[in-house]
């Protein structure tokens, strides 16, 4: 019999996983763990052993109750674990308490997601914002690192005062203090210049409908972006596979010019330092015209990723940007019924598989009616013989009737908010506007008609074409 042996790419790190539950939340326990798991695999740790405690409240000291600490201290010594994990934010003091007890290095939720970011950062605006939300974390933990150096007590009888002075940690905390609070003005600094320079490079998109990408991490944001695009991001079944910002050009035809952004995938309970770190980052998400939600309908925490993505949109105020629900992955939905259920109650939602193409058509027809609802139908007049204005309208409009008067052309078109703003600040142009809004159906009819005649209507040209 021969044994056949796997190279590992990497040795990992041994740890005891802790996860805490609440009572109520007993159902979303497995999924809890696998998702932990997952982000351990990708923070380069293997679990060696899990404790499980559904805590209805936390102890203030360490989290968990003392049983439950013991318990853990006995499972660190017999598995060999090199560290002690856990699935919540833990406070400094419960972190120093509980390495006290345990002798092994102490993570909590945060910083878990900290390594992760720091080790796929690759861009210096994402190195710089995973230093800085690194930064705050650690400035609060500061203590924890010198409690081999206690406070030192002088004073009685031959002293004066009252009796205590720094002893040489605390004279050492003061000093890394000042460090951490110098290199977190220092980082804030740079990345408030990288992000006046994205708020500028957004706006200098100002003639395209600017479409974001956003969802929970791992649920195919960018392989839809390859699907869409021919951007060819880096699309891997891992979490936070992506930090930084991808743009590309979403061709659905000649007149409408549509860019698309794949982001940074979000997750629950994301650390706020990394939510403020990466506003520069995020600035795609806030200045879109409209987000595409990617929800992976594989899973059974389809609710709870929808509500983490939706708390962090509201963290960064982009609740309020236009958008649709995605359910991607549908060729291995986890319940039919169930994805059912969400499209009918969510309005506009779409489902695909970014891997297959199934349902693109559908979604690129919601974006198009997304564009199409900001468009009125308009009217220009103007020479005919400027023949570089006639190809600057031709180029940017859909063209919907057209006549001539005398040495005048007259076009009816249809024009979003962008273009009719540049064709209303133009001196050769005559603009009149004939509807408020267009409608998706006639836009969409109309489009294959290159040319209609003065008396033809765009009514009849509906009909015609239903016909």
């Amino acid at each position: 019999m021969t044994t056949k042996t796997v190279p590992t790419q990497q040795a990992t790190i041994p740890v005891v996983l802790v996860l805490t539950v609440h009572p109520d939340e007993r159902d979303q326990e497995k999924d809890r763990e696998a998702e932990m798991h997952s982000l351990l695999d990708t923070a380069g740790r293997s679990v060696v052993a899990t404790l499980v405690q559904h805590l209805q409240k936390p102890a203030p000291g360490t989290y968990i109750g003392s049983g439950k600490v013991e318990e853990l201290k006995t499972s660190v010594l017999d598995s060999g674990a090199q560290q002690v994990v856990f699935d919540v934010r833990l406070s400094p003091r419960q972190q120093r308490n509980l390495e006290e007890e345990i002798s092994v290095p102490v993570l909590d939720y945060d910083e878990l997601i900290l390594d992760i970011f720091a080790r796929n950062a690759r861009t210096n605006q994402a190195m710089l914002a995973v230093e800085l939300a690194q930064a705050e974390y650690d400035k609060a933990r500061l203590k924890r690192l010198w409690t081999h150096l206690d406070r030192q007590s002088v004073g009685g009888s031959s002293g004066s005062g009252s009796g205590f002075k720094a002893g040489p940690g605390e004279k050492q905390i003061e000093m890394d203090r000042r460090q951490v609070r110098k290199r977190i003005q220092d980082l804030k600094g740079r990345l408030a210049d990288i992000a006046a320079r994205k708020d500028r490079a957004v706006k200098t998109r100002s003639d395209a409908f600017n479409v974001a990408l956003v969802g929970y991490t791992n649920t195919g944001k960018s392989t839809l972006m390859n699907a869409l695009t021919n951007a060819e991001v880096l699309a891997q079944d891992r979490l936070f596979a992506t930090l930084d910002t991808r743009t590309a050009q979403l061709f659905l035809d000649r007149h409408h010019n549509v860019v698309i952004s794949d982001t940074v995938g979000f997750i629950r309970k994301l650390p706020h330092t990394l939510i403020a770190s990466f506003h520069a980052t995020l600035a795609e998400v806030r200045e879109a015209d409209l987000l595409l939600h990617i929800i992976d309908s594989s899973s059974q925490q389809m609710e709870n990723q929808i509500e983490a993505v939706e708390g962090v949109l509201k963290t960064i105020n982009a609740e309020e940007v236009p958008m649709v629900m995605v359910f991607n992955k549908v060729d291995k939905a986890y319940s039919k019924t169930i994805l059912l259920a969400y499209r009918r109650r969510y309005k506009e939602s779409v489902a695909i598989s970014a891997l297959n193409g199934t349902g693109l058509d559908e979604l690129k027809e919601l974006i198009r009616s997304h564009i199409d609802r900001r468009a009125q139908k308009v009217t220009v007049r103007f020479t005919v013989t400027n023949g570089a204005l006639d190809a600057f309208v031709r180029s940017r409009a859909q063209i919907l009737e057209e006549q001539y008067d005398e040495d005048d052309a007259i076009l009816t078109l249809v024009a979003d908010e962008r273009l009719f703003q540049e064709l209303t600040t133009n001196p050769q142009l005559v603009v009149t506007p004939v509807e408020a809004v267009i409608d998706k159906t006639t836009v969409n009819k109309t489009t294959t008609n290159k040319l209609t005649t003065a008396k033809t209507t765009v009514a009849k040209t509906v009909k015609k074409d239903v016909r």
